[in-house]
């Protein structure tokens, strides 16, 4: 997965953050980025096959509904 480097900051600022208050404790960036990088090796794939089944199946069921309200017996 790509992020712009502005992206990609924020999401490093983001994890720093949230270990100095979740665990009080400060990491680096070069750390924050190495969890980044295997977060969304690990994350990614799975999150975004969930989503796209989650948008088919609404799709599916929209074209289903036009269907029906379309539909005129013979």
């Amino acid at each position: 997965m790509k992020l712009s480097d502005e992206r990609r900051a924020d999401l490093v600022r983001s994890i720093k953050d949230f270990y100095i208050t979740q665990f009080d404790e400060e990491v680096g960036d070069l750390k924050a980025g190495l969890l980044l990088d295997h977060l969304l090796k690990v994350l990614a794939p799975p999150v975004y096959n969930q989503a796209v089944r989650d948008a088919h199946a609404f799709i599916q069921s929209k074209l289903t509904e036009i269907e029906g309200d379309l539909y005129y017996p013979d």
